[in-house]
């Protein structure tokens, strides 16, 4: 049997993405050159290991077992590839990140420019939808994503809890009063992330005291900076990131701060990673963001200067 490991790194590359198109663009070679070296690898082995079609590409059985088995092993390979080139030179390469929306709008404008600079040499192609990270065909370096995420084989890691705060227009609190204590959200217009029975509930924090609080409203959205603008306009009390209501967007929106004694239910914010070994240029990109979310003072009074 004579099998070459480069194949078996072509085969992971179109398992991954299940398109010969994709696959080809990514390792920059003839789709044609590509699907005949995955088809010699198949007849090396013996074994079918995709089932082709016009429109998608899906494993067999065998198939499944076999990238299960050799991802990992080109995963590190590249890795460890990536690390030998890294002790000579910057981090360096595209880097493709998908983080939700929010996060990006308020946050990635005011320091991108001091990343470009400290590491000129990474190509940064951000994606900013919420959809399901499928962990056999994520075409992403690094995910980053609020909440718990669902098991899979992608490695998680909690990289910070944001701070979670309720925020309000003047002109809202002055036509429905202002909150005294948490109890009195019940009568307000609260604008919530979904009208769902998970978010008809806020747990608010003080010190050592909690309360469970059950809201209401007629607007909801699941987008903290639609969120923001909804309340500048006078809608409802929203929930938001501490670290969104101190940079420039939201306090130009004139909102203030509703129980500032109280706080909502810190929200982890976690890194979805292919593997443990984290390649140099994902690792410059979490070392660049993780203390600027922490202390989002600093670039968000220079973004305001």
């Amino acid at each position: 049997m004579d099998i070459q490991l480069n194949d078996i790194a072509l085969f992971v590359e179109v398992a991954k993405r299940k398109n010969f198109s994709h696959a080809a663009e990514a390792l920059n070679m003839p789709a044609s050159t590509l699907s005949r070296r995955v088809s010699e690898l198949e007849q090396n082995i013996g074994m079918k290991l995709l089932n082709r079609s016009t429109r998608r590409i899906e494993l067999t059985e065998a198939g499944l077992v076999y990238f299960e088995r050799c991802r990992p092993i080109v995963e590190e390979a590249r890795v460890a590839h990536d690390q030998l080139l890294d002790m000579a030179a910057q981090p360096k390469g595209r880097l493709r990140v998908s983080m939700p929306s929010s996060l990006a709008q308020l946050f990635l404008p005011a320091v991108i420019r001091e990343f470009r600079t400290q590491h000129p040499d990474i190509e940064c192609d951000f994606d900013l939808n919420m959809q399901h990270i499928d962990p056999i065909s994520n075409p992403f370096d690094l995910v980053l994503r609020f909440g718990r995420q669902p098991d899979s084989s992608l490695v998680a890691r909690q990289i910070m809890l944001m701070k979670h705060r309720l925020y309000a227009s003047p002109q809202y609190l002055e036509r429905h009063g202002v909150p005294r204590v948490p109890s009195d959200l019940g009568h307000h217009e609260c604008l919530r992330p979904a009208m769902s029975e998970a978010f008809s509930y806020w747990v608010l924090h003080s010190g050592e005291k909690v309360e469970r609080v059950a809201v209401s409203g007629r607007l909801a959205a699941n987008n903290v900076g639609i969120l923001s603008r909804l309340a500048s306009q006078g809608l409802g009390i929203a929930p938001l990131l501490v670290f969104d209501a101190i940079g420039q967007p939201i306090r130009n929106r004139g909102l203030v701060p509703v129980l500032p004694d109280w706080s909502l239910t810190p929200i982890p914010l976690f890194a979805l990673m292919p593997s443990r070994t984290i390649p140099a240029k994902t690792r410059a990109f979490l070392d660049f963001i993780q203390p600027r979310l922490a202390e989002p003072g600093s670039w968000a009074m220079s973004e305001a200067a």
